[in-house]
């Protein structure tokens, strides 16, 4: 009983840890609500170091995540005709994120957040660690977060083996 406690604990504290930086990163590319991007990018500023170890096992290094994204946004840009190097965006405001409930994310924050929160990936009893949110990002069909992995040459099954692995590695 206790044990099971202390992850459910744990796990509170990974989740909280992870939706403030998915919330730093989306300031920071000016946007007021978080997506799997920035869950992406918050996933591997998690002390357990999982998300990080997993793309370095694809041979992914970890600090073009970054750079991907971004590339992304300006294609995404250029796509409808807009020049990217033409503006910079601002920060959005600092603060909790405005909306109903307690936390407010974009559709795919929240349906990372959700997928967490039903322990998808992850084998009973085991705790958060941010090698089970790549796995979950790398399980969506569709958004920017799968399209950055993807620019990556990483291969969506490969990075949920791989996030299966060092998660069950840090198990033990």
């Amino acid at each position: 009983m206790w044990a099971g406690l202390r992850r459910k604990w744990r796990d509170m504290k990974t989740i909280r840890t992870l939706c403030e930086g998915a919330e730093r990163h989306a300031r920071q590319h000016g946007q007021a609500e978080p997506g799997a991007e920035h869950f992406l990018l918050a996933a591997l500023d998690l002390p357990d170091g999982t998300a990080r170890r997993t793309l370095q096992r694809l041979q992914l290094p970890p600090e073009r995540l970054a750079q991907a994204l971004a590339q992304q946004y300006q294609d995404a840009l250029r796509h409808v005709g807009v020049n990217a190097d033409a503006f910079e965006l601002a920060p959005a405001e600092a603060g909790h994120p405005g909306g109903h409930g307690l936390y407010k994310a974009s559709g795919s924050g929240q349906a990372v957040v959700q997928a967490l929160a039903r322990h998808e990936g992850r084998a009973p009893g085991s705790p958060l660690l941010g090698a089970h949110v790549l796995a979950v990002i790398a399980s969506m069909k569709h958004g920017v977060a799968v399209r950055t992995l993807k620019a990556l040459g990483a291969d969506p099954a490969a990075v949920r083996a791989a996030a299966s692995e060092e998660a069950a590695a840090a198990a033990t």
